[in-house]
């Protein structure tokens, strides 16, 4: 695959600092989750998921099960009119969604990188209120936490793609201060 000019070099080891990268953008997020919701771990289930991944686990069908939860999670607390706690549940699968970035050099990829740190953020903007300075604050946040393999990694995708409303919006702001 590496010889393929249709695909980015991507090694497991890049894969697992994204990953971790993930985590730590989704992470904070979890207690806007279970102030709404203090039963119900799926989101968290999600976020030790993916650690462990980025930690040297195999990528099993557990993520992808994690995930799957973690987004029905989000469902849930949306249609419940939780809309902070929805994102945060999405900030969490989308951690475990890094582990499967695919080597394509297509913009949607770039969600998988930075997606669960736009997520957070919106759960952090919606938990205060709509107050944009509160999502960018965690996105300047996020961008610090971003080690240089993520920069590394992110620079050989283009540009995050127009659309997916604010968290879109999150995204192509985060995507732009690391580059």
């Amino acid at each position: 695959m590496a010889d393929d000019p249709a695909t980015i070099g991507l090694p497991r080891s890049e894969l697992r600092e994204i990953t971790g990268y993930a985590v730590a953008c989704a992470r904070p997020a979890l207690e806007i989750f279970e102030r709404e919701r203090p039963d119900d771990r799926r989101p968290r289930a999600a976020i030790d998921a993916a650690q462990a991944f980025a930690d040297g686990a195999e990528r099993t069908r557990l993520l992808r099960d994690n995930a799957w939860a973690a987004h029905r999670a989000a469902q849930e607390t949306r249609d419940a009119g939780q809309a902070a706690a929805s994102d945060a549940a999405r900030a969490a699968a989308n951690a475990c969604g890094a582990a499967f970035l695919h080597p394509l050099p297509k913009a949607t990829q770039v969600k998988h990188i930075l997606g669960s740190a736009a997520h957070a953020a919106r759960a952090f903007e919606l938990f205060a209120g709509d107050d944009p300075a509160v999502a960018a604050d965690r996105v300047a946040r996020s961008r610090d936490l971003a080690a240089p393999v993520v920069v590394d990694v992110l620079s050989r995708y283009p540009v995050a793609p127009a659309g997916g409303g604010r968290v879109g919006e999150l995204i192509r702001l985060l995507d732009a201060s690391l580059r």
